[in-house]
Order: C-alpha cells, then sequence, then structure tokens
C-alpha cells in the first residue's frame, strides 16, 4: 500500500517528519519498506503558459513556444512534443534547472532557434509510465486547471511529497486505505481523523424509480447498495485527484472511473462504476452463475463462469464478476451520461477462488479476499456521489437501493486491566489504557478495571481478549517492554524424553556412517504410494491436489528417496548415502483422520569408502547396509533377526524382512534391477524400519555380568543343505538345542559350487562354548555339541566330510 505523506495530512495533523513516521510506524508492527520522495534531485521546476505556438522555420517536428513562467517578460521553449498548444497550463524546467537522473538544463539553441528551458513530460519528472494518463502518455502533461504561472510545479502537481510503501500483512486489511493509515497514525500520535466530506445535495427524484436491486443469495452476497448520478460530463478528472492517484500506483482514466478508484484508496471499499443506459434493464440481480454461462470483460476476454462465481446481472446476462471485474458493454465511455455506483460485501472466499482461477487480480480483489468493513460500505458510497456531484457536475438522485444485511458493526469483548499486564508484564493504569483503545478508534465501556470494548468491523483481526491486548502493547511500545530475569523458584530442570533420546542416538549413528539426512514431501503419485510398503493399506487422497505428483499421502519414504538419489547422480553426485525420519500416513475412512507412523528409511548407492592413492574401493552392497540396521539395534539394546523374502520393486534375491520379536519391522534390500535401470542409477540399497514399532519396543534396565574367569571353547561345523534352506534357520536350530553352555553362532562362510551336488549349498558355523560358573570339560562340550548335530540333522542337515 502506497500511502503518500500529502494525502494523508487530509485526514489527520502530522508534526513529525517523514522518517521519524516511518520509523513509529515500523515499530509498532507494520513495516515501512521505502519512502519516495518526488521532489529528490529536481530543481527549478514552475508551472508555465504557453501563450503562443508557431512552427519551427527549419524543423516540421518542432515549435518554438512563448511561455509565461511569472517573469516580466515570456521565455522562448523549443518544444517537440505533439500536443503542445496555446493557452495551456504545463511544467517548465527553467534554464539552470535539474531533473531526475542528474540531467542538467541549460540555454541552447535548436536549429537557429533559442530554447530558455524545457517543457515537461510526467516521465521526465519521474512518474512511471504505468501510471501516467494515456492522454499524456506521449507528449508533455497539461493541467486540468490553471495554476499561476511561475509557481512551483511541484507544489502544483502534489508532488512535493513523501510516499510510505506499507508493507502489510494479511490480518491488517484495514490498512489497504488512506483512512485505514490516519487511524494507524492517531493510534500513534493521538490526534484527531478529519473524515471526508460525504454530504449531498440530493435531487427530488428517486433512484427507486429508475433501479431496483436484488440479491438472490446473501451468503454470496451478504448486502448489495447502488446510488444513480444523472448527466455526468465524461473529462479529465482534477490535477489533484490524478496525480494523488498516480502516486498511489493507479493510472488516471477520467473523472468517474477515476472517482472509483479514489474512493477505494480513501475508504478501502470497492467500488463499480455502471453506464445504467448500457445495463439493459432498471434491474440489477446478484446471484451466483448458471452453467455454462459467459461473460465478456473489461479486458475484452470472454470468460467460462462457474457455478461457485458471484456474477452482478440486469436480471438475465452477467453484467460484472462480482468483486472481480466488470463487463465489457456496461463499462463508462465518453459517451456516459447516467451512471450507477455499486458498493457492496462479496464472499471473501467465492471473490478469492474466481480471482485466481480467472487470473484476475486486482485492488478490488485483494480487498475482498481480506474482508471489508461493512461501517464504510455506504459511506463509500455517498463519496464517491459527492465527488461526482462536485467534479463531473452530476445530479445525484436520493435514496440508496439496496438489498440483503449490513453485518454488524462491530464486535464486543471483554477484558481486564489485569489482563493486559499480566500477559505482556507492563504496569499500565485502567486509564492509560482506556486512553489506547480510544486512539485506536475503540469505544469503550468502563467499568472498575474492567472493559467492554467495541471493536469496529474495519479491524477484523480483532476478534478475541489477546488481540486487544497486542494492540495495546503495538502501540504503547514494543521497546517499552520491561527487562527481567527468568524466575527459577518453581523451574525444573529441562531433560529429553526416553524417545527423543533415542532419535538422537540413531541420527548420530546413520551420520557417523556417512549418511546425510534428508527430508522429502509427504506427497506423492497415487501410482508409488504402495510402493515397498511393509503393509497394504488404503491411500490418503488429498481432495484438492496442487498435481498429480502431490496428489496423495505416502505409505512409504522410499520413493521420495529414490527420486533423491537419482537427481543427485543426474548431476555427478555418484555416491549417495541418505536418510531420512519421517511419517507415514495409513487412511481410516471418510472423514477421519490418518494414522501416522513414524518410519526410519536410508538409501546408499555407488562407492562407500574409497582410497584414490591406494586404488582401493568399497562399492556399498547388502551385507554393508545391514550392519549399519545392525548396528542401530545394538545401540538400541534390541535383537533384530532377519528372514529372505520377496518384495515388488525390490530385488528378488537380496531382500529381507527385518523382524523384531518375530515381527516384521523393516526390510532391507537392492533395489530390483529394473528399478535401477529406469532411474540411471548402479546398484542401489535401502533399508526402512517402523520407527514407531521400534520406540514401542521395552527396553529393561542395564544388568552387567562379570568378566568370565573361565576359559571357553569353539568348534566349527560344516553343514550340508538344501539351496532354499536359509542359515537362520540352522542357527535357530543351534540356539534351540545349545543348552546353557552355548555363547555364539556365527556363520562365516557359505559354498555353491563344483563340488556340491546340484541343489545343495554347504554352510560354515563358528560355535562358542562357556560356562561362567566352571571350567567346560570335553564330555559337557561334546555331549551338547552331539546334541546341536543331531537336532540339524533331523531337519535335513548333514556334516560335510
Amino acid at each position: 500500500m502506497l500511502v503518500s505523506k500529502e494525502w494523508l495530512s487530509e485526514y489527520i495533523n502530522i508534526d513529525a517528519n517523514t522518517q521519524d513516521l516511518a520509523e513509529k510506524i515500523t515499530r509498532s508492527g507494520i513495516e515501512v519498506d521505502s519512502v519516495t520522495h518526488y521532489g529528490d534531485d529536481i530543481k527549478k521546476l514552475v508551472v508555465g503558459h504557453v501563450l503562443s505556438k508557431e512552427k519551427h522555420p527549419e524543423a516540421d517536428k518542432l515549435n518554438i513556444c512563448k511561455v509565461d513562467v511569472g517573469e516580466e517578460e515570456p521565455v522562448q521553449i523549443v518544444c517537440g512534443a505533439p500536443n503542445v498548444d496555446k493557452d495551456q497550463y504545463v511544467i517548465v524546467v527553467r534554464v539552470g534547472g535539474r531533473l531526475p537522473g542528474g540531467v542538467k538544463i541549460k540555454r541552447a539553441k535548436l536549429r537557429g532557434e533559442v530554447s530558455e528551458g524545457m517543457i515537461c513530460s510526467l516521465q521526465e519528472i519521474g512518474i512511471d509510465p504505468n501510471v501516467m494518463p494515456k492522454k499524456y502518455a506521449d507528449g508533455i502533461y497539461v493541467f486540468s486547471s490553471e495554476p499561476t504561472p511561475g509557481s512551483d510545479a511541484l507544489e502544483a502537481l502534489l508532488l512535493n511529497d513523501d510516499v510510505l510503501d506499507f508493507d502489510l500483512t494479511p490480518n491488517r486489511a484495514d490498512c489497504l486505505s488512506m483512512l485505514g493509515a490516519a487511524h494507524e497514525v492517531s493510534a500513534l500520535y493521538g490526534n484527531d481523523i478529519q473524515y471526508p466530506n460525504t454530504s449531498l445535495d440530493e435531487s427530488e427524484e428517486k433512484a427507486s424509480q429508475s433501479l431496483s436491486v436484488t440479491v438472490q443469495d446473501q451468503e454470496g452476497v451478504p448486502f448489495y447498495a447502488a446510488r444513480v448520478v444523472k448527466n455526468v460530463t465524461i473529462a479529465p478528472s482534477p490535477s489533484w485527484m490524478q496525480s494523488r492517484l498516480m502516486k498511489a500506483g493507479i493510472r488516471p482514466i477520467n473523472n468517474v472511473v477515476d472517482v472509483s478508484n479514489y474512493v477505494l484508496l480513501e475508504y478501502g471499499q470497492p467500488l463499480h462504476m455502471f453506464d445504467q443506459d448500457q445495463i439493459g434493464s432498471d434491474q440489477i440481480v446478484a446471484r451466483y452463475a448458471r452453467e455454462n454461462e459467459k461473460i465478456t470483460t473489461l479486458d475484452n476476454v470472454e470468460r467460462e463462469l462457474l457455478t461457485s462465481d458471484l456474477v452482478i446481472t440486469n436480471g438475465e446476462e452477467p453484467i460484472a464478476i462480482a468483486g472481480v471485474m466488470g463487463g465489457d458493454f456496461s463499462e463508462v465511455t465518453e459517451n456516459t451520461q447516467n451512471v450507477v455506483i455499486e458498493s457492496a460485501l462479496f464472499n471473501a472466499t467465492n471473490v478469492r477462488q474466481t480471482s485466481r482461477r480467472l487470473g484476475l487480480r486486482s485492488e478490488a480483489s485483494s480487498r475482498f479476499e481480506k474482508g471489508i468493513a461493512s461501517e464504510r460500505v455506504l459511506d463509500a458510497l455517498d463519496r464517491a456521489a459527492k465527488l461526482l456531484q462536485d467534479i463531473a457536475g452530476g445530479t445525484v438522485l436520493s435514496e440508496v437501493v439496496s438489498d440483503g444485511n449490513l453485518p454488524e458493526l462491530s464486535r464486543t469483548i471483554d477484558i481486564t486491566t489485569q489482563d493486559v499486564n499480566q500477559l505482556i508484564g507492563f504496569d499500565l493504569s485502567t486509564d492509560e489504557i482506556n486512553t489506547i483503545f480510544n486512539r485506536l478508534g475503540f469505544e469503550t465501556i468502563v467499568s472498575g478495571d474492567a472493559f467492554k470494548v467495541e471493536v469496529p468491523s474495519r479491524r477484523n483481526d480483532i476478534s478475541i481478549k489477546a488481540d486487544l491486548i497486542e494492540e495495546v502493547a503495538r502501540i504503547y511500545g514494543y521497546d517499552q517492554l520491561p527487562s527481567t530475569l527468568p524466575n527459577f523458584d518453581n523451574a525444573t530442570a529441562g531433560y529429553l524424553t526416553d524417545n527423543q533420546l533415542k532419535t538422537r542416538k540413531v541420527k548420530e549413528i546413520l551420520e557417523g556412517a556417512g549418511l546425510d539426512q534428508a527430508i522429502t514431501y509427504s506427497l506423492v503419485r497415487k501410482d508409488v504410494a504402495q510402493n515397498y510398503t511393509l503393509e497394504q493399506q488404503e491411500v490418503v487422497e488429498l481432495m484438492m491436489p496442487m498435481s498429480e505428483d502431490q496428489a496423495v499421502l505416502r505409505q512409504s519414504l522410499l520413493p521420495r528417496l529414490v527420486d533423491a538419489t537419482r537427481y543427485n547422480v543426474a548431476r555427478k553426485n555418484k555416491n549417495v548415502a541418505l536418510y531420512e525420519l519421517g511419517k507415514v500416513f495409513y487412511s481410516n475412512g471418510k472423514d477421519q483422520l490418518p494414522t501416522e507412523v513414524e518410519f526410519l528409511s536410508g538409501i546408499l548407492t555407488g562407492q562407500y569408502t574409497g582410497n584414490k592413492w591406494q586404488q582401493k574401493d568399497e562399492p556399498v552392497d547388502f551385507f554393508l547396509v545391514k550392519g549399519i540396521v545392525e548396528r542401530l539395534a545394538e545401540q538400541l539394546n534390541l535383537t533384530f533377526t532377519y528372514e529372505a523374502t520377496t518384495v515388488d520393486l525390490l530385488h528378488p534375491g537380496r531382500t529381507a524382512y527385518v523382524k523384531l520379536n518375530d515381527e516384521v519391522v523393516g526390510l532391507i534390500a537392492e533395489l530390483h534391477p529394473k528399478v535401477e535401470k529406469e532411474n540411471d542409477l548402479d546398484r542401489t540399497y535401502v533399508f526402512e524400519l517402523n520407527f514407531t514399532k521400534i520406540l514401542g519396543q521395552p527396553v529393561g534396565k542395564i544388568e552387567y555380568e562379570a568378566i568370565p574367569k573361565f576359559p571357553g571353547v569353539s568348534r566349527d561345523i560344516a553343514l550340508v543343505v538344501n539351496t532354499e534352506v536359509t542359515a537362520a534357520t540352522l542357527i535357530h536350530t543351534i540356539n534351540e538345542n545349545g543348552a546353557d553352555i552355548l555363547n555364539n553362532a556365527e556363520v562365516f562362510d557359505v559354498y555353491e559350487g563344483e563340488h556340491m551336488e546340484p541343489g545343495k549349498k554347504s554352510v560354515a558355523i563358528r560355535l562358542d562354548y562357556l560356562d561362567v560358573n566352571e571350567t567346560l570339560t570335553e564330555d559337557k562340550v561334546s555331549a551338547v555339541h552331539e546334541q546341536i548335530l543331531t537336532a540339524l540333522e533331523q531337519n535335513g542337515a548333514t556334516l560335510r566330510a
């Protein structure tokens, strides 16, 4: 929002200089991004009156002008502007003057004729071409009034001014107007506000005789009001209005259209001007659009409407898209004589959806989206009628034609002095707090230290007690907050929960193993949502996804990790090791929140380590990833077992479930070669663990045991088994029959080859025996060893000769 200090001064007396004002506003919570002073780098800019114009004898496109600049004799200026003419009041920079950009004006000869100065366009004095009146875009600017020749042109143009750029947050829609800015300054300085003149000289003819208004759906259009102004004269706006609009970033069009934009900036209430004679009927009906209904808007684009779009119609066809843009056939033109002024409240959600879908963002739609003050709907309507009466010579018909119900103009919030001081640490009196409320424009009823505060509808960001307390704090001054030391009398020492400690430990282990943490999107394509999942569950679909790639919530972290790995490898980062700790989501049916489960997943590809000088590389393989997972289990005091399995999109011979207490809690695998090829990856290995189940596993207290005093015994066996028999099955059988002296059983070799018959393999296992209470005897070890061998033979294993 661009706020002109000159314009703002019309409503409130501002004693502070611009920099102090900007600083105070910023400290109160509204950031002032920048301050623009249009008079910078400009000298000797005056009003000139063109007394005569003659063609230059030596140049077809130049004119010799005699210009009155307030001196005894007129000066001669050679001007090439196509629109310069006799009796115009123009902008002149005198000899010795200066324009923005360091342009200095000197006495010169142009094709033999002396030129003592320069007649300027708006662009030459620093006005953005995008906001200049189109009439003067390719020539000099001509005043619509008759200012005194020789007077300061910047003063005549109201450009001897500072313009503050408010960077407003969405909740401060009240400051999207000059009156809103005036209320903010009033709250900071305590000065009274002078409201615009809205008193009308109405004719005896009633507007209801020539116009009726109907609202068919008050949810979409709570209130719609209109005034009729007849016999307007279309002409350029006064220079003061044009200048204020340009400083606010809006291009002047003509006096009728400019009035609607001027009041929009003044009150924050969007208006629309209809040519009454072109509406096509004597009625206005606000409703939702019908199926396949179309309208050609002011930008000459035909737009197809949806049934969720609000439209203003003449009873049959749309003449405007409510709150967004008007239709082409009812717009104000040079031939307009009778005007209907619209001032209404539209449903913010409908306006936002329509504006976004059609790609039509305007000053009006941005204000409707954020909420309009009920108290200003009729005031803005009267103000616009007043201006049309004054600058367009219009006749205002009596009565406001309206339909619907104007919402409440205020809301009441109860608060006490203690509430304020207790929350923000101030020690303000009831009178001080009441003064702040009154400076904010809030009416109060005070009883003791209790307030009943009437918050006007323009402050729709204030709805609860805490909002009022925040207003007191920012107006009194955040820099006035007292400095205090924290009270530790009842404080407790902070600590991490058991789950937080485990999570930190897991991260330390993985990062110590060389993995980097990744954070990926929780939204995936529907066709990949159930890839690599440990259990089949219904997916959670978004009602309005932004794209097909983000249509459902994930059930595995691996699809996004594969994407991240592919992205890195495609950019020459061949060695990738990532992990992610995030949530997956399982649907519980329609209108029910999904179940959230935390997963820990990782992906590795390329070389794990490498010594270039020794030409030694260690590529990532299945057992490296399995070792990382086992390290996690060891640190969490858990015991994982593994079981070979097959999972879609994973390698059929290099995939294993991770089990905890015979329950599947994860998997370790290589990606299927087809998946690796599709993603341009070398051999890539992954793991995924249900971290919620792992954290839920109770871990008993640590019990220490004495170091054994007696030596142990190790024996190696080589078993011939069928190829499909897993090592885990053999280890399980051994542990079941190892009595109390079997300390450990570990596979150290597996052989399949020419010396084995087809369908068989040899598995070498080392058995460690230990008795912590006494020295082992050969007989005791042999008895247990034979027991184990017998059990193995009963399960189909034979000792290899």
